[in-house]
């Protein structure tokens, strides 16, 4: 029997505004508009743009210093697949 997958954010890149580029480790990659995410709480760090690129990888999503972070699932399901 096959395990099942656990999603996983394998690379990010920045794409312009608030907006990154993400690779799934199913192979499927997607653009998220982060925009909607820093209306509340500590996510509204985000608003800074200084801060919004300064995310680096952890080994299952992307992390803002240890603050900030989203399940992979979220991501993928927020974001516009690119073809």
């Amino acid at each position: 029997m096959k395990e099942p997958l656990i999603l996983k954010v394998a690379s990010a890149e920045y794409v312009k505004d608030y907006i990154l580029r993400l690779t799934f480790n199913n192979g499927e990659v997607r653009d998220v508009d982060f925009v909607p995410l820093m209306q509340k709480g500590i996510c509204k760090k985000l608003q800074d743009m200084d801060y919004f690129r300064s995310y680096t990888l952890d080994p299952f999503t992307i992390d803002w210093h240890n603050e900030i972070g989203f399940a992979p699932e979220s991501l993928y399901s927020r974001g516009t697949a690119i073809v």
